[in-house]
Order: structure tokens, then C-alpha cells, then sequence
């Protein structure tokens, strides 16, 4: 599995964690191998009072997890630190203070070192007056000290968890009604949209109902959703037909209106036993999210750059694809050769295995979170 495979994947597992929080674990043991990590945990820290609450873990020794909670979260010289870190950056030891000062620390001595670890690598995801909450992953010595790929690989991560926690938070996981669910998904700013099995509509957000009012995308013809694309109907079909096999899995479909506006489209099906919006023939088998596609919000075109070692031309021919659509509409934007685009064009499809122009679209769609508002 290629690591944008492996990302993608542990993309769609931390979302289906907001429909049952005792998938975090998992989540969370996927995104340290993912990282490079022996193991990584989601903690409320309280600076002043010296507190820790600890939400979910994965691969931390229970026997110094309490040690910290009863003695060294008074200790850690890297609380205030954190509390001051910017949201979802990731800040290792050394960018809190000098490296060999954290060794001299009683801290370490204590509590670090006897664990066999050698680095701690925490991103903000949410702050208030008197804690801040953190996901963070720690670093064995088999594993060394932070470098600039695991911060990189905490930047691809760290944005979805943030988002999927503060999707958790408005969500009521001791009822199964619907009703919970569905007023968080009316505050996305993307389309959302629930579908039964059979492709009925179960609920749609306000944002969903504009994208159905206008027609061009998505059609609602007895109940049932209907994309208006054949192709991307037809794959819709599909994911809905094998969705208690691929829950987790999210499929990307690239649509667009009548007037050539570029849309993503993003299937992602739901676990039966995981899916609480509604019951029995009614309960939703996938959620749909919709949203106009474009190079704002939370992508990180050098994180492309780097995924696919896209030179700078053909990384502006790639987002320009995404802006403008096709050759020439690129060639126009940019001011350069249809011809000099058709040979960028080339080497993005060699480089990223893409086949086709929509297979880029979506790729970049990839990268930016189809939750954010």
C-alpha cells in the first residue's frame, strides 16, 4: 500500500471514530505507525493546576500513564509550552526548549528514560482558558528523535483528528438517535448528505439542500438521491450496494454543474453497527459530503509537492487543473504552451498514477478536509 493509500485510509478511520469512540484506539495505534511512533495518545493538560486528562491511547504503558496522572504531569517541563503552542502545529521537545536541558530534567530521568523514549511530539487541537487538548505521539529510541518527515507526517494527521474530535464533542454517543448527528452535520459547510442502503435520502444540511435546489449535481426522484452525473451515480450505486464491506473507505467521486464549476464529492460508508442515524430499513448505509473544488482552507500544496516530488512547474499545472479544468483553460491561466502544459500533464500522470485529468482533481481533493466549513 502506497503512503497516500495509507493516509487516505487512516483519514476515513479517524471520521468513522466519531460515530463510536471506542474505535479511537485503533485510530489512534494506526496513526503512530503511520507517524513513525511506538505510541500516541489525545490528553487535556491544565498548566496551572499541573492536571492531565487522558481521552484514548494507544500503545502507552498503563503503569506510566498513571505515574504521570498522580506525579510527573507536575513535572513535565513541557506543559506550558504546549499550552502556548499554535493550533495543530507540531511542536517537538527541542522546539520547546534546548535538547540536552530535557535530558538533565528530573522528568526525564524519571519518567522518559526508563520507557526506553527519546521524544514527544504534541499538536494543539483545541484550547480554553486553563487546558489545552492535545494529540501527540511519542518517539522510542528504536524510532530516534523527531525529524522534519514526522512533522510532516503530524501535519497531514493532526487536522482530520482536530476536526473529528470537535465532530465527537457534538455528539451524544449514549443515545442512538439521529437527531444528534444530524445537527452537527447541519453546521458543515459542505453538502452532507445520510442515504440509506437503498440510496434514499435520509437527512440533508442546509448547505446539501442549496446543492439539491440548484439541480445540476444532485437530484432527489422519489426518494431517492440521484447524482446527475451517470458515471458518478453509477458509483454511487456501487459504494451504497458494498458498504458493510468497505466502511471506513472513502470513495472520491469529481463532478460539476452546468456551468463548468468543479465539484468533490466524498462517499464514505457507514458500518451498520457504527451508523446511529436512524434505525432499521431507514438507517443511513453512507454518508455523501459535497463541497466546491478548490485550492482554499486546509491544503498544504507543498505537502503535495513532496507526497509526489512534483517539480514547481508541474505542481502549478496540477493546482491550475483544480482552478481552471482543462489544457487549455491552463494554458491560458498560466501563459504558457498548450503543448508545454500536455507534457507536465504527462509526467503528473507518471508521477502521481493518475489516469485521468478528474483522477487529479480528486487527488488534490485528497489533501483538504471535505469537513471543513
Amino acid at each position: 500500500m502506497s503512503g497516500n493509500q495509507k493516509l487516505t485510509q487512516l483519514i476515513g478511520h479517524i471520521y468513522d471514530a466519531t460515530l463510536d469512540p471506542a474505535l479511537w484506539r485503533g485510530v489512534l495505534g494506526h496513526a503512530a505507525q503511520f507517524i513513525g511512533a511506538s505510541a500516541a495518545v489525545l490528553i487535556s493538560k491544565d498548566p496551572t493546576a499541573r492536571r492531565v486528562c487522558l481521552f484514548h491511547e494507544a500503545g502507552a504503558d498503563p503503569h506510566y500513564l498513571q505515574l504521570y496522572s498522580n506525579r510527573y504531569a507536575a513535572l513535565d517541563p513541557l506543559t506550558i509550552g504546549h499550552y502556548f503552542g499554535e493550533l495543530e502545529r507540531p511542536l517537538a521537545v527541542a522546539d520547546l526548549l534546548p535538547y540536552e536541558e530535557f535530558l538533565r530534567t528530573q522528568f526525564y530521568k524519571e519518567w522518559v528514560r526508563p520507557q526506553g523514549l527519546v521524544d514527544f511530539v504534541g499538536a494543539v487541537i483545541d484550547k480554553t482558558g486553563t487546558d489545552v487538548a492535545m494529540f501527540g505521539i511519542f518517539r522510542h529510541e528504536k524510532n530516534g528523535v523527531a525529524d522534519e518527515n514526522t512533522r510532516q507526517c503530524m501535519r497531514m494527521v493532526v487536522p482530520h483528528i482536530r476536526r473529528a474530535m470537535m465532530i465527537s464533542r457534538a455528539v451524544d454517543f449514549n443515545q442512538a438517535e439521529a437527531l444528534t448527528l444530524k445537527d452537527a452535520f447541519d453546521g458543515f459547510g459542505a453538502g452532507a448528505f445520510l442515504i440509506d442502503v437503498c440510496g434514499r435520502l435520509v437527512h440533508a444540511n442546509a448547505a446539501g439542500h442549496d446543492i439539491l435546489n440548484s439541480g445540476e449535481l444532485l437530484r432527489v426522484i422519489d426518494g431517492r438521491l440521484m447524482v446527475a452525473d451517470a458515471e458518478g451515480d453509477k458509483t454511487l450505486r456501487a459504494t451504497l450496494a458494498s458498504s458493510a464491506d468497505n466502511a471506513g473507505s472513502d470513495v472520491a467521486l469529481a463532478l460539476s454543474d452546468g456551468e463548468g464549476a468543479r465539484y468533490v464529492a466524498h462517499i464514505l460508508p457507514l458500518a451498520a453497527e457504527h451508523s446511529r442515524f436512524g434505525r432499521g430499513p431507514r438507517a443511513a448505509a453512507a454518508a455523501l459530503f459535497v463541497r466546491r473544488a478548490s485550492l482554499e482552507g486546509t491544503l498544504r500544496p507543498e505537502i503535495i509537492a513532496r507526497t509526489y516530488r512534483l517539480t514547481p512547474a508541474e505542481l502549478r499545472v496540477l493546482l491550475a487543473m483544480v482552478e481552471e479544468g482543462g489544457v487549455r483553460e491552463v494554458s491560458e491561466s498560466l501563459g504558457v504552451a498548450e503543448t508545454t502544459i500536455k507534457t507536465h500533464l504527462s509526467r503528473l500522470f507518471e508521477k502521481t498514477g493518475a489516469g485521468r485529468q478528474a483522477d487529479l482533481i480528486k487527488l488534490v481533493a485528497g489533501y483538504a478536509s471535505p469537513l471543513a466549513g
